[in-house]
């Protein structure tokens, strides 16, 4: 499958002031622009909320050579060592300084490989700039911290209504241009489940419009739509089907399903016991952090809901 074919990247923005993010960031990152100028970067937020996206987008407005490394599948010391090194000894093809886009910098050891890039970033200085994303900033070393101007992008309820209007406004566009038949209802639907992570939605948008057609059982399938599934299955201390709505979600950012869980536990929850959720749930948000297998860690988040917890 070519790159081409992936909306995500035949739709990707190649200039700050085409892609959707809240309005201060698109201020920052076009005075980055206009200087002509790229400090060492590091962007941390949730996936799918445009960090490769712009920095990609910074380095082709300012024509800078970059490459795109990929953390979690390029991890290994001297896999990362070897293409660094290679790329940044090589001549500029556009006369400039280069740029190192290492995607999700947070999945690189901690202990061997992220001190391992605080020395290149110091080693190729001269010549190199460094932008880091990450979902969890605090899986990153301090010394990296330190060595990077730290962005978040995080989204304000003012801001988002914003930007779902604009990602509406821009999927209307792609799904015309793709002879793609639809209707707005579907299109809200959409993003109202998987907002902010545009990358998702339009990723989902492909997915079920492959008959020429997006119709309202893209609703239905979303994820967000069945949380009253799994808080009936916490009620009845079902662990079968409690595990079965897990692994059918997992394709989703562990982040949003403890987000999600949290918004819809009103109704669901007895009120004495909205506080002991609360903390169960954000103990386990922290775990997901550091933890290996996702998986494992929402599963037992949910244990113990529905061991301590009283559902209506």
């Amino acid at each position: 499958m070519s790159k081409e074919f992936l909306w995500v990247e035949k739709y990707r923005p190649h200039s700050v002031a085409d892609t959707i993010l809240q309005s201060d960031l698109k201020t920052t990152f076009q005075k980055i622009v206009d200087s002509g100028e790229i400090p060492n970067m590091m962007f941390t937020g949730t996936a799918g909320t445009g960090k490769t996206t712009i920095a990609r987008a910074i380095c082709d407005e300012l024509g800078l050579d970059y490459i795109v490394i990929n953390g979690s599948e390029e991890g290994n010391i001297d896999t990362l060592r070897g293409k660094i090194k290679q790329f940044a000894s090589s001549v500029s093809l556009s006369g400039g300084y280069k740029v190192v886009i290492l995607d999700e910098a947070d999945y690189l050891n901690p202990q061997s490989t992220q001190p391992a890039l605080r020395g290149f970033i110091e080693e190729f200085s001269q010549n190199c700039r460094f932008i880091l994303t990450c979902n969890f900033k605090n899986k990153v070393i301090e010394p990296l911290h330190s060595r990077c101007g730290v962005i978040e992008f995080n989204t304000s309820k003012k801001e988002m209504a914003k930007l779902c209007g604009q990602f509406m406004t821009r999927l209307q566009t792609i799904l015309d241009g793709e002879g793609v038949t639809y209707n707005n209802e579907v299109i809200a639907g959409l993003i109202k489940n998987y907002a902010p992570d545009w990358r998702r939605v339009l990723t989902e948008s492909q997915r079920h419009s492959i008959s020429g057609k997006l119709d309202t059982i893209v609703i239905n399938n979303g994820l967000n739509a069945n949380y009253s599934i799994l808080f009936k299955s916490l009620k009845s201390k079902d662990f079968k089907k409690m595990r079965s709505w897990v692994v059918n979600n997992m394709d989703v950012e562990p982040a949003s399903v403890f987000r999600g869980i949290y918004d819809s536990m009103e109704g669901s929850v007895q009120p004495q016991s909205i506080p002991q959720l609360v903390l169960i749930l954000a103990d386990y948000q922290h775990k997901n952090a550091f933890v290996a297998d996702h998986e494992l860690n929402l599963v037992a988040c949910l244990t113990e809901c529905m061991a301590n917890v009283e559902f209506i």
